[in-house]
């Protein structure tokens, strides 16, 4: 599989990375078979998509321990595995406890890649405890990594959510950045706008997640209903009828199944599934280091895998582009899709 640079780092990545978030089960993805984990965690290695991208907070640590299970008896230098630190968690002295506790949970003596999930404010932090806590120091938490970094804990410095002002911020703490986790999907697009083209001007990678916005852009359902409720809390959606929506916005529901309608037609032309067309497309974005995709089992993995064998042409990217930019409009420049725009966790 081909690979790229993340950035100005020496941290290469392969364009199409596994999602783990499912890893481990829980109540948002429902039971997840430690041998269907296995499989498909083999099948990767095997094909060259050996990027795995997890979280502490990932089913309360269950991602990472299943992971971890996944991997054993497989060289560990030809993995490479992505964690997230929850910014509740980033006062120094906790930070290294959290880190040394994903390592346990993944069986590893160290991760390729650490990222700080949300930026470190107090409005991020609310979301991820319910304790009242006092907001970590910015340049202390990036100290914190640095020596994690020193001490070959971590080889890489990353975040994760992080705006343009954000990310200026962490590198202005002397930590080298080798990556931006961020959104992006032909569903969600807001990247592009600033933060997409700032990291490429810091010479920070770009890890893409959620390229099948959690099976919308993977399955044929028929209508907004058919999406399970967890899965539609964003603000495509319209939050007087989720009661998981945090946003409270009427949502762009029209503007949404309009684009999907389009991507079918488009993809049915090229004869190419929607997953397809949608992977080929998050992968080709200009700016772009690697695309995440959770994969439930061998077969969905393979069908991922193939997508990422050609590229699109030029004209179908165009096509795929004008058909979801009324809902790139619609939804704005926040990438916070979860909040209202006046409680972007990002900024």
């Amino acid at each position: 599989m081909k690979q790229r640079v993340c950035g100005k780092s020496d941290l290469k990545l392969p364009v199409l990375g596994l999602g783990c978030w499912a890893f481990g089960g829980g109540d948002y993805w429902g039971p997840v078979s430690q041998s269907d984990v296995n499989d498909v965690v083999r099948c990767a290695v095997d094909h060259g998509c050996n990027f795995f991208d997890t979280a502490e907070m990932y089913n309360q640590g269950a991602s990472e321990s299943s992971l971890g299970i996944a991997i054993q008896g497989m060289p560990r230098d030809k993995i490479l595995i992505g964690s997230k630190i929850s910014p509740s968690h980033t006062e120094p002295k906790k930070l290294v406890e959290h880190c040394e506790a994903s390592l346990r949970r993944l069986q590893t003596d160290y991760l390729d890649l650490y990222m700080v999930h949300w930026p470190i404010t107090a409005h991020s932090i609310v979301h991820f405890t319910t304790e009242s806590i006092p907001t970590p120091s910015v340049s202390e938490a990036f100290a914190a990594l640095k020596e994690l970094q020193a001490g070959g804990k971590i080889r890489h410095i990353g975040v994760c959510n992080f705006s343009a002002e954000k990310l200026d911020e962490a590198m202005a703490t002397g930590a080298e950045i080798a990556a931006n986790e961020l959104p992006y999907s032909l569903l969600m697009r807001a990247i592009e706008q600033e933060i997409l083209p700032h990291c490429v001007r810091r010479g920070v990678g770009v890890i893409g997640y959620m390229a099948l916005m959690q099976g919308i852009l993977g399955k044929p359902y028929p209508s907004i209903e058919a999406i399970p409720i967890l899965h539609r809390r964003t603000r495509h959606f319209d939050a007087r009828r989720n009661q998981h929506c945090r946003h409270g916005m009427t949502g762009a529901e029209a503007e949404t199944m309009a684009a999907l309608a389009a991507i079918r037609r488009i993809a049915h032309e090229q004869g190419m599934t929607v997953a397809e067309i949608s992977l080929k497309w998050a992968m080709a974005g200009k700016g772009m280091t690697s695309s995440l995709c959770g994969s439930s089992n061998v077969k969905n993995l393979e069908r991922n895998l193939a997508a990422a064998l050609e590229p699109l042409p030029a004209d179908v990217m165009a096509r795929l582009n004008r058909a979801t930019r009324p809902l790139l409009e619609k939804l704005g420049p926040s990438f916070d899709y979860w909040q209202h725009p006046d409680n972007d966790r990002t900024l």
